[in-house]
């Protein structure tokens, strides 16, 4: 029996030597059918009814450990998180949730309202005006106050629920002038430049070779296929209104100092996030007519917002 042992802690003894050499094992495979371990992986760990555990320890113990190398993996039983070493800190390890499918509704995180969306070509949309922030009655700029400030068409926030907000550049962009920015949009959500609008009217354009002709009018049905159909938010004849791109444009109508509120059920007005100075690109479409008007329109005026996905 003495024998039996000894021979048996031998061969122990010489595997773990074998394992612990330089270059004696280039790769390691652990799984339950024998398969060699992929080309690519120094540890190929291949189960079906087994995960992997990592070294579970409190925090005072996680701390105690020296040196610890910059991708090193623990479990912290103090805080039941996976964590990992970036080098400087250990930090939880997280996983960002997968987008859910373009046509889904869009829940804000922020308030919990609710958004549809739209698939247009490579782009996926809001297909609803965003409604963000605190109702503030016109008579003073929006303002950069960590708050996020929307007038209401009439100053009447029954007309921000159907036709969401009215925000000035400077408010929709938080106060950042980089084209693009996520601004006022949800995370995952950014504000649509001038070139991702063309790419919008590109595809919504029911012909070819769209141009802008005079006045900054694009195409020739573009803002009707952009339109929702009928007459329950668009004034009549809500022309050429077919929304076949299922982008469903509301008319919000805008503010501006000089005139106060204009043009509710007749136009949509839309900020693109290029600028020019103090003037920033827009898009119009009217309930008279079916194509989309593009421009320069000063900051300080509210239009309305979609946002686009990042």
């Amino acid at each position: 029996m003495k024998n039996r042992y000894f021979i048996s802690s031998l061969l122990i003894t010489l595997s773990l030597i074998l394992c612990l050499l330089p270059n004696s094992v280039a790769q390691v495979a652990m799984n339950s059918d024998g398969s060699s371990p992929d080309i690519s992986a120094g540890l190929d760990v291949q189960f079906t009814n087994k995960g992997f555990l990592p070294p579970r320890m409190t925090e005072v113990q996680r701390d105690a450990i020296l040196s610890p190398a910059a991708g090193l993996i623990i479990y912290c039983s103090d805080w039941s998180e996976l964590q990992i070493y970036n080098g400087t800190d250990w930090v939880v390890v997280t996983v960002s949730p997968a987008k859910p499918p373009c046509g889904e509704p869009l829940v804000d995180a922020r308030d919990s309202q609710s958004y549809t969306t739209v698939q247009i070509g490579s782009q996926c949309w809001m297909a609803s005006n965003l409604n963000i922030g605190m109702k503030i009655d016109v008579g003073g700029d929006q303002t950069d106050n960590a708050t996020i400030e929307r007038y209401c068409y009439g100053n009447n926030t029954a007309n921000c629920d159907v036709y969401g907000g009215l925000y000035q550049w400077d408010e929709m962009m938080q106060y950042v002038t980089s084209e693009g920015a996520q601004g006022i949009c949800p995370d995952g959500w950014h504000l649509p430049s001038d070139a991702e609008w063309m790419i919008l009217e590109e595809e919504a354009e029911s012909t070819t070779g769209i141009n802008w002709t005079i006045g900054g009018l694009r195409g020739t049905d573009v803002g009707g296929n952009l339109k929702e159909t009928g007459f329950t938010h668009w004034l009549s004849p809500n022309y050429g209104a077919t929304n076949s791109s299922g982008f469903t444009c509301l008319p919000g109508g805008f503010w501006a100092s000089s005139v106060s509120f204009q043009y509710l059920t007749t136009r949509g007005k839309f900020w693109s996030s290029t600028y020019f100075g103090l003037y920033a690109m827009y898009r119009e479409l009217f309930h008279n007519s079916r194509q989309v008007k593009m421009g320069l329109t000063p900051k300080e005026e509210g239009l309305s917002v979609r946002c686009v996905r990042d």
